[in-house]
């Protein structure tokens, strides 16, 4: 029986291999570029997560194994055939849609498929009479490679049933169990802090291998899950779509040309340090709590500081793609984890043509989809805890930040200027890994971040310092940015307009004198960071049309707000936070003559953004 539990496994993994193959004879001309060493790749780098599809398509029929060995009998094998050609059919089908629709989609199948399938006769218009052949051509051929593993891995299903039934009871409930234990592992991963994801199987800044990788059906469930996790369509406020295309068109028009440029050059180094969970509340040039970030307040006395940022989400994909991309957040909704959608969208480095990018993280990449996220927006290098050396400590979730700075600043020393490096910091976020101090500053409820914090911020110190010294300084411009706020003193509401408050500066000897010591007060968020430096070095920003310059004179002022379950609004008039499953307002802070404007602003914001989300 256990012999049969592994050539089950076997046979799903062969079974996805030659799914693999037919996709790349089909799209071979999405090929051309890529060496067959490459090519070969994807059939390495699949492997675990295909292990983990095979493990979750072999959960019944592992069942069925156990009761024909505990209950042996004509009807076994029937049934095991039976239940396993269910699940072929289903494979093959979503093997061939994907293998039909990349052609034209070029991303892999997700659950939008329904959306086309529940009109049937626009699939019949659009698809054409030979992608139609094509599908069952294929859907045959699959079914053929299938029958012929299946006769060769299983012609003879035997069980040894020999022993006593009251040993195969025993038996095979250990099996079981055993079996579903071992299963149950192999779907998440490992016993690691992160589960697997889609990005383990991410290989390579061609998106079209990293796709051919990516196990399909793991792929597709994931999609679904996520769709039923995201449908929040119910929850949407009720706005007429022509009044909501009005007043987001308000919203954004502005002139665009303005003369306040801030960089000394036009084509300056940039170092873009993502924070983890820097809150405003935490910093002390942004707030009340004294001497927990002297550098960081010193880099503010002598830069350009932005005051009233705000994270547009609660977690750090949603900070990083809303940075990058100039692309706000929704409530329940990470782009990163729809591979389909963000590779449709722009992002920072994808402007700057001449420059070399990079970016670095200090523990694993393959959370909620970042790294793929930079992969498949061409970074040339994005690199996580691989790269460090396996000598240094480290903590639970990542390298410590002076580790970190270390790395990023070895790596700069060696790129081609100018360049685009980015990194992102780790010790902030819980739980908090960083060599501790035997005299900590801060002592109660929020010690351990706000001690986090004192690190982190010597560490930045630290490199800046070590930076002065390279003669790539003087060309260089620092941004500095958090991911997302955090908890910290006298802060605890994650659904409070003020928890997502954040710091925003930019810094460098590229930075003229006049901008040196300055604070921009203009209400904005993350996505409005990608528009702000991109028209100081003449990007393109048609390209990223949900943000604005803060450097604009013209620009206008005001943040939207992804909460749990919930959204907020904020401008100069106040602001106004909204849960949707229990219909409440949690903050309104708006004058009784500015409310109804105001949420209708809010209202006609969200519901347009999600209405772009959905046509990508």
């Amino acid at each position: 029986m256990v012999y049969s539990i592994f050539k089950l496994l076997l046979f799903w993994i062969l079974f996805f291999d030659a799914g693999r193959i037919l996709f790349s004879i089909h799209n071979a001309g999405k090929f051309t570029t890529v060496s067959f060493g490459e090519w070969l790749l994807a059939f390495v780098y699949s492997f675990r997560i295909d292990l983990a599809s095979a493990a979750a398509l072999s959960a019944i029929p592992l069942l069925i194994l156990v009761l024909t060995y505990i209950w042996p009998g004509k009807w076994s094998k029937p049934i095991f055939y039976t239940f396993l050609s269910i699940e072929i059919l289903f494979v093959a089908l979503i093997h061939c849609g994907e293998i039909n629709a990349y052609t034209e989609w070029n991303h892999k199948l997700t659950t939008r498929v329904f959306l086309h399938l529940s009109n049937p006769d626009e699939v019949f218009r659009t698809a054409g009479f030979s992608m139609f052949l094509w599908f069952l051509f294929y859907l045959l051929l699959e079914i053929i490679i299938a029958f012929f593993l299946v006769r060769f891995l299983f012609l003879e299903l035997k069980l040894n049933t020999y022993l006593g039934w009251q040993r195969r009871i025993l038996s095979g409930v250990l099996v079981l169990f055993g079996f579903l234990a071992q299963f149950f592992l192999l779907i998440r991963g490992g016993i690691q802090q992160i589960p697997l994801n889609i990005a383990s199987a991410y290989y390579s800044n061609n998106h079209v291998l990293n796709d051919l990788s990516v196990n399909s059906i793991y792929f597709f469930g994931h999609s679904y899950l996520l769709h039923n996790r995201t449908q929040i369509d119910d929850f949407m406020p009720s706005i007429a779509p022509n009044e909501s295309e009005k007043r987001v068109k308000k919203l954004f028009t502005y002139p665009k040309k303005h003369d306040q440029y801030i960089f000394k050059s036009s084509k300056p180094n940039i170092v873009i340090i993502v924070f983890e969970g820097w809150s405003s509340n935490a910093i002390s040039c942004l707030s009340e709590t004294q001497k927990s970030t002297p550098n960081f307040d010193k880099l503010a006395s002598e830069g350009l500081l932005f005051n009233n940022i705000f994270a547009c989400g609660l977690t750090s994909e949603i900070g990083n793609s809303s940075i990058f991309s100039g692309y706000p957040a929704l409530p329940e909704i990470s782009i990163s984890m729809h591979p389909e959608k963000h590779r449709k969208i722009r992002t920072i480095n994808e402007e700057l043509k001449s420059y070399s990018t990079n970016y670095l993280f200090g523990g694993d990449l393959k959370y909620e989809n970042i790294g793929s996220y930079f992969m498949d927006h061409n970074f040339q290098h994005v690199e996580d805890e691989k790269v460090f050396p396996s000598n240094l400590s480290r903590g639970k979730l990542n390298y410590f930040d002076s580790d970190l700075y270390a790395l990023l600043l070895k790596k700069m020393n060696s790129t081609k200027e100018p360049f685009l490096h980015c990194a992102f910091t780790g010790s902030t976020h819980s739980p908090y890994d960083h060599p501790k101090s035997k005299n900590p500053r801060f002592k109660g409820e929020e010690a351990d971040y706000m001690n986090s914090m004192v690190y982190a911020d010597k560490c930045l110190g630290d490199f800046i310092a070590n930076c002065k010294t390279k003669p790539w300084f003087k060309n260089t411009i620092f941004v500095f940015v958090s991911d997302h706020g955090h908890p910290s003193p006298g802060l605890t509401n994650p659904n409070s307009k003020v928890f997502f408050r954040i710091p925003f500066l930019i810094w460098g000897e590229e930075l003229k004198d006049s901008y040196r010591g300055k604070i921009n007060d203009k209400i904005g968020s993350q996505a409005d960071i990608a528009a702000t430096l991109l028209y100081q070095v003449g990007g393109n920003l048609k390209k990223f049309p949900w943000s604005k310059d803060l450097l604009n004179p013209s620009c206008p002022e005001f943040a939207l707000l992804a909460i749990n379950r919930g959204y907020g609004w904020v401008s100069k008039k106040g602001h106004y936070v909204y849960q949707m499953d229990s219909k409440t307002e949690l903050e309104n802070s708006f004058l009784k003559e500015d409310q109804k404007e105001e949420i209708k602003n809010c209202n006609a914001f969200l519901t347009r953004f999600y209405k772009d989300f959905k046509d990508l």
